[in-house]
């Protein structure tokens, strides 16, 4: 299997760099990408010292490093587009023809994309991770006005982690409550989860993977075992149905893919753009 040591170098977190660079890295099997990421790459000296390591990794191993950047300043971006490597410049690709296209002059400002330029939307960000962890597993209902979506579903299916990226990426205000044996056997959803029933939104999951899922977590324990799983997804499924509660099968679905959906499908709408 080829292998290729890639670089990520911003002049700030990294992270467009990384998002942009991973996504047309999964378009390639067969190759074991090493990746590492140079951020805050914003003098001379770092963009120096960029270099050498790029182009010393690319001695010991043989082969030429792949270089994406999101360096905006000009002076840098010059210098480390002198090392040793295939360059790759998200800005340069994009900004050049918006300016043609746009008849106006970028700033060519660092940090835009992922700073704090807007407060009240860095604050909005903030505000609705506080609520997801707030309102996480059903541990407070009394906030459930507040929310823009409450995601149902049995435990480890994916309802954490999905309330955290919506809101982190859209400013989204989610809670999840975990369906459990009190509901299965009652057949009834909690007077918080009724009230609020136009919020619900559920999530399952293929039994094969909950219990891998789970037995990682606890196992040789009820809580992992076969038998209780199939119930548990068997009975999620049936309440989903019977109160008319739209729902998403996570088995194979991403995180990113499953808040889009839910988004697509609620119409709630995206207060933030990442």
């Amino acid at each position: 299997m080829q292998r290729r040591t890639i670089f990520f170098v911003s002049d700030q977190t990294g992270v467009t760099a990384e998002t942009m660079g991973h996504s047309l890295l999964t378009q390639f099997d067969g190759v074991a990408f090493r990746q590492v990421t140079l951020p805050f790459i914003s003098t001379v000296e770092k963009a120096e010292e960029a270099v050498r390591r790029i182009n010393s990794t690319g001695e010991a191993e043989g082969l030429r490093p792949i270089i994406f950047s999101t360096l905006v300043q000009e002076e840098t971006r010059d210098i480390v587009k002198q090392a040793n490597g295939l360059f790759l410049d998200f800005f340069a690709a994009f900004l050049d023809p918006l300016e043609r296209e746009l008849g106006v002059k970028s700033s060519r400002t660092p940090g835009r994309a992922h700073g704090m330029l807007d407060l009240g939307a860095y604050t909005l960000r903030i505000d609705a991770t506080n609520f997801a962890l707030a309102n996480d597993d059903g541990a407070i209902t009394r906030d459930y006005e507040r929310a823009d979506l409450i995601l149902i579903g049995v435990s480890r299916s994916g309802k954490t982690p999905t309330c955290l990226y919506m809101a982190l990426q859209y400013g989204v205000f989610a809670a999840n409550f975990p369906l459990a044996d009190e509901e299965f056997e009652s057949g009834q959803l909690p007077p918080a989860l009724m009230k609020n029933k136009h919020k619900l939104y559920g999530l399952t999951i293929a039994s094969d993977r909950l219990q891998q899922i789970r037995s990682e977590r606890r196992p040789n324990t009820k809580y992992a075992s076969p038998g209780q799983v199939e119930y548990e997804v068997r009975s999620a499924e049936a309440m989903f149905r019977r109160f008319d509660i739209p729902f998403i099968d996570t088995t194979a679905r991403s995180i990113e893919e499953i808040a889009s959906h839910i988004l697509d499908g609620t119409g709630v709408e995206r207060r933030l753009r990442p």
